[in-house]
């Protein structure tokens, strides 16, 4: 019996409809370097990521992982007051299947909410796979975490309440950065927000199957991304949970959790099985499953009804985790 895809969210679906070839699925490394010119620092510079003169913006080179270049962090310090105590910081990771992308993409949902809450924001970059395969991506981003715990202080930030966030290849960076830093024992998150995160390389599961050739990022993409950052390995038996979190055998002891994905995409299942077996292990997760999503639908269509939704649901997240 053939699987039938869940419907899109009508005013999402005109917007997919709308940017036409933009978000064609069935990705490949043939269209890397189209990929990579739109999302190139020539365009990505354009972007006012003081927001109109709220954050003082710096970017600032650090000690990468031993043996490994510096890596580029991006540092944004509100403007407008003088804080009378070390404010919030949100460690930010970016999305681009692995393959894309530098610390300004996806920067600005974070500056807003940044903006609102009263945080500092350092987003990280991080070597590219398939020049830069697994392990590499994940040591950039924990290198840069361990950087901003160290320096938390010196940027205006409390080094206990550091969040770390991501979206799609980012929220998978970013889950594995929070089993990293239990595993190593080293400064913890006090939460990791995965906005439909990447999480698992084997890309066999219903919802996969379901959306393929539709959306913003199939299962042909999904499995391009995990190729160049896993080679051979990917789907294999030996695959690191520092790579793929759903890999991990226990997710106990994690920080606390807020997960989000749409009802029609790709990564639906394995997000929501990843919440699940938080809760199983006894941890706290905060689950938003968004009807008629498709992948990266907020990013697309910010005005959306859908998207407002999801956005806002973040921050309540974050107010009431920071006021802890």
């Amino acid at each position: 019996m053939p699987l039938v895809p869940p419907p899109f969210d009508p005013e999402l679906a005109a917007a997919l409809e709308a940017v036409g070839d933009v978000t064609t699925p069935g990705f490949t490394l043939d269209d890397l370097d189209a990929a990579r010119q739109a999302a190139g620092p020539e365009l990505l510079g354009l972007l006012d990521v003081t927001l109109d003169g709220a954050f003082e913006v710096e970017d600032r080179k650090v000690p990468g992982p031993e043996g490994a270049r510096d890596i580029s962090l991006l540092l944004c310090r509100p403007a407008a007051t003088t804080p009378t105590a070390p404010l919030p910081v949100i460690y930010h990771v970016h999305g681009g299947g692995m393959m894309t992308g530098t610390n300004r993409v996806g920067v600005t949902e974070p500056l807003a909410w940044a903006r609102d809450l009263g945080a500092v924001v350092v987003s990280v970059e991080y070597r590219l796979a398939p020049e830069h395969p697994h392990p590499a991506p994940v040591e950039d981003v924990y290198a840069g975490w361990l950087w901003t715990v160290e320096h938390a202080e010196e940027i205006g930030g409390d080094p206990d309440r550091i969040v770390v966030a991501g979206a799609s290849s980012g929220g998978g960076l970013t889950a594995a950065l929070a089993l990293l830093t239990r595993d190593r024992q080293s400064p913890r998150p006090l939460g990791q927000l995965l906005m439909y995160p990447m999480l698992d390389d084997r890309n066999d599961t219903v919802s996969g199957h379901q959306m393929a050739g539709l959306g913003a990022w199939d299962r042909t993409a999904n499995e391009t991304a995990w190729t160049a950052l896993l080679g051979d390995r990917r789907g294999g038996p030996d695959v690191s949970p520092y790579a793929a979190p759903a890999r991990a055998t226990d997710l106990s002891g994690l920080p606390p959790a807020f997960l989000d994905v749409g009802s029609a995409e790709t990564f639906r299942d394995e997000v929501v099985a990843y919440a699940s077996r938080i809760w199983q292990a006894g941890g706290a997760a905060e689950l938003h499953v968004w009807p008629g999503g498709f992948h990266g639908f907020d990013a697309l269509a910010p005005e959306a009804a859908l998207s407002r939704s999801a956005r806002a649901a973040r921050v309540r997240w974050l107010r009431r985790l920071l006021a802890r």
